[in-house]
């Protein structure tokens, strides 16, 4: 029996490479499985006539067996060239890699057209933390997934006990006024200084993706060289270290603080920094995945039926466009600013974005549309 994961792959295939309709590919995909086509490689291996007699579209379907044929090449490429920092590794259960692999998040969807085409609706907090973690990709690239998730939720949290005092639904003073992150050290993301904890010694990284992150490096300067003129130029082989021991940052979790005023113990950071809450990776990426919903679902009056794991589907494909249209705004303008600048500017762009709302106590936690192709208007010119 084909697993809910089964069903997700095999979305993925059709919707990212084989560029199929979300809505055709989730109307297909139960229609492969019953076929035996249950995984890219299936089809791969299968016959197109197979394929026409799924989709009723002869181009259709050479258009998707082309596209499993592709990224089977792939994939036995980069199972011939041995370790590959695109190839997917087992890991032993419970290791840090195998942790951070399962933090994954969908993979982001860059085709433009798809992405100016589509309204998503949700609130102003999920979107604010889809910002902030895609952001970290670029202002700290070194953090592993479970250390974005939870420095980007950290800012979430930050800014809701903000507005919650701006609205008057919170008199008090937060956690942070009244002293309770004292002690521990901050890093800024999207403008706001949080509360963080350094997990010492913590490796997540394994040989194969220190070996491929700096082979990338070097063939990136290669590219850069190429560019601009220069195809016989020489690029030193980069040293096969993580980080320059200057800059190095360990990983980092973002320290919950209401958290650690609830337990009441102390002002102070404790003299054993493990001992302290932090906002939770798990609970974040679970938040991400369950709050994009598609225009179309607000706006049905009778939806009908929708079976729990293509409603999940197709917020996971929702949560993948709005991180590729975030990847393609903050891609053009890391070329050209710094971290500084590129955290900085993060914010503005957020609030260009979110989700109109009624003034007031009214919109706390109110829905409404975001366009993606706002995000792609924000653009560096050029």
């Amino acid at each position: 029996m084909s697993s809910a994961g089964d069903f997700h792959a095999l979305l993925r295939f059709l919707t990212q490479e084989a560029k199929v309709p979300l809505s055709a590919a989730m109307n297909k995909v139960q229609e492969l499985q019953k076929a035996g086509l249950s995984s890219s490689t299936d089809i791969s291996k299968g016959k197109v006539e197979t394929l026409q007699n799924v989709f009723q579209d002869e181009k259709l379907a050479k258009q998707v067996l082309n596209a499993a044929k592709r990224v089977s090449k792939k994939r036995t490429s980069l199972v011939d060239h041995g370790a590959s920092k695109k190839a997917k590794v087992e890991h032993a259960p419970d290791t840090p890699a195998a942790v951070e692999a399962s933090l994954e998040l969908p993979e982001p969807v860059t085709d433009e057209e798809e992405l100016r085409n589509t309204v998503l609706v949700t609130n102003r907090a999920p979107l604010l933390l889809a910002f902030a973690v895609q952001l970290l990709n670029y202002t700290k690239p070194d953090q592993p997934p479970s250390s974005r998730l939870s420095l980007a939720q950290a800012v979430v949290s930050a800014n809701s006990q903000t507005k919650a005092q701006s609205l008057g639904l919170d008199n008090g003073k937060t956690a942070e006024q009244e002293g309770w992150g004292e002690g521990q050290p901050t890093a800024k993301v999207m403008g706001r200084e949080i509360r963080v904890m350094k997990r010492e010694g913590y490796e997540w990284r394994s040989e194969d993706d220190r070996q491929g992150k700096a082979n990338t490096t070097q063939d990136s300067e290669a590219q850069v060289a190429k560019q601009e003129g220069f195809a016989d130029a020489k690029v030193e082989a980069v040293p096969q270290v993580e980080e320059n021991a200057s800059t190095y940052e360990p990983p980092l979790w973002g320290v919950d603080l209401e958290a650690l005023r609830k337990l009441g113990s102390s002002k102070k950071a404790p003299s054993n920094p493990s001992g302290l809450p932090i906002h939770n990776a798990e609970s974040a990426r679970a938040y991400l995945l369950k709050s994009f919903d598609s225009l179309h679902v607000r706006e049905k009056k009778n939806p009908g039926k929708q079976s729990a794991v293509s409603k999940q589907a197709e917020k996971d494909h929702n949560l993948g466009l709005l991180l590729g249209a975030l990847d393609l705004l903050l891609q053009s303008w890391a070329k050209t600013l710094n971290k500084e600048d590129l955290d900085k500017r993060a914010w503005n762009w957020y609030v260009n974005v979110r989700p109109e709302v009624s003034g007031g106590v009214a919109g706390w936690g109110q829905k409404n549309e975001v366009k993606l192709a706002a995000l792609l208007d924000l653009r560096k010119p050029g």
